[in-house]
């Protein structure tokens, strides 16, 4: 048996009011004095930076909030970001908000500690070591970066979602509050939800760890399949088969909102440790080009690539099915199918988009995506199918066009 392990944010905070609770403590135990703020406008507006700043005043921390963050920022955002954090020397670096926020905090976290540009981080462990401290606090379910090693911005030049994954990039700590999102609109729900489904299928039918291809001398986050990983994925997409459409539905449902906050994180958990696999690399050039979020994104291309992984994991799509609770069949191979189908109603009931056509790409990008989808290595070899060239990506992205 090959060893495998599993790793989280050095101590995570859930529930109700846990961010007035745990807040202060979590700053006096990194001694910090002086915190930056990563946020962004909607959230001071909805009061979220508010109910964040109170228990930092408490104890005695002072702030500097940078709140210019957009979602999917580019590489001259994270430098702007970065510059301004440099002015306010701060002992603790706290992301607040979605995906966005968070990795943008994590990117600071690690260029005020190493130096340098965005640019030259991206890829597996190339970190070189521990970075500021860091504490994120999501309002939004899904992306899982609270506990993930992973930050992501946008190499805007070369129009391509890019990802720095190292182990030092996990936070000290996160402070998972459903209340906090419960101002989420609608679609960032929808969005978020969806993409914590991603992270949780690609967790669970990824490589298995004891076959992860790891090539001699390198390093890598992923490590493939594993029993841990596995009960959180599955849990978490138990949780969103039960809560996201209530969640969208109704934002006030704190049952849903607890749910959906406990599925992104668990769903966090799973990827992080045994990877995100073909559905991230072929949204990465995808988000890159055109203006979708990387929820809506992956929530499109998801199906699509189940589909052609299909055979090299029937009985976990299969179990996928029974999780979300709306399947029928006879047989292994027919239960499967139908929780693809069951994944493509509920994309649809959120008003996830279904065709690459509707975001705005041409088939002319396609061979281009299909290209730099392929060249994600890192990602490919996560995959339980391992596309042999570009031409098996591009038909992909051909049934979703």
């Amino acid at each position: 048996m090959r060893t495998w392990s599993f790793s989280s944010a050095g101590t995570l905070f859930f529930g109700r009011h846990a961010v007035r609770h745990h807040l202060q403590d979590a700053c006096e135990r990194v001694r910090a004095k002086r915190a930056f703020i990563v946020t962004d406008s909607i959230l001071v507006k909805a009061g979220i930076l508010a109910q964040t700043l109170e228990p930092l005043t408490a104890a005695g921390v002072t702030f500097e909030v940078y709140d210019k963050v957009t979602p999917e920022p580019g590489v001259e955002l994270v430098r702007e970001c970065v510059a301004v954090a440099r002015t306010s020397n701060p002992d603790v670096v706290i992301g607040l908000g979605g995906g966005s926020n968070m990795d943008t905090a994590k990117l600071v976290a690690m260029i005020l500690a190493h130096g340098g540009d965005p640019l030259d981080y991206p890829g597996d462990c190339r970190v070189p070591g521990p970075v500021k401290p860091l504490i994120c606090i999501p309002t939004t379910a899904g992306t899982g970066s609270e506990v993930s090693p992973a930050a992501v911005f946008t190499d805007t030049a070369n129009h391509i979602k890019v990802s720095c994954l190292s182990p030092f990039l996990r936070p000290n700590f996160a402070i998972v509050d459903p209340l906090f999102t419960v101002t989420c609109p609608p679609k960032v729900t929808a969005d978020s939800g969806i993409d914590a489904l991603t992270h949780a299928i690609e967790g669970f039918c990824a490589v298995d760890n004891e076959e992860f291809p790891l090539p001699s001398g390198e390093k890598s986050v992923y490590q493939g399949k594993n029993p841990m990983a596995d009960a959180m994925a599955q849990r978490a997409i138990m949780l969103v088969g039960k809560f996201l459409r209530r969640a969208v539905k109704d934002g006030n449902d704190l049952e849903a909102r607890d749910g959906m906050a406990l599925a992104g994180t668990l769903g966090g958990l799973a990827f992080s440790n045994a990877g995100v696999a073909l559905v991230h690399a072929m949204e990465y050039p995808v988000g890159g080009a055109v203006h979708v979020s990387h929820g809506a994104g992956n929530g499109l291309l998801l199906p699509f690539v189940m589909r052609f992984n299909l055979n090299h994991r029937v009985p976990e799509t299969a179990q996928i099915g029974v999780h979300l609770g709306k399947i029928e069949g006879n047989g292994m191979i027919e239960l499967a199918e139908s929780a693809i189908r069951e994944i493509e109603r509920l994309r649809e009931d959120i008003g996830i988009p279904t065709r690459l056509r509707d975001l705005g790409v041409t088939e002319e990008m396609l061979p281009g995506f299909a290209a730099k989808a392929f060249a994600i290595k890192r990602l490919m070899r996560v995959n339980p199918r391992m596309p042999q060239n570009e031409g098996e990506i591009l038909d992909i992205y051909k049934a979703a066009w």
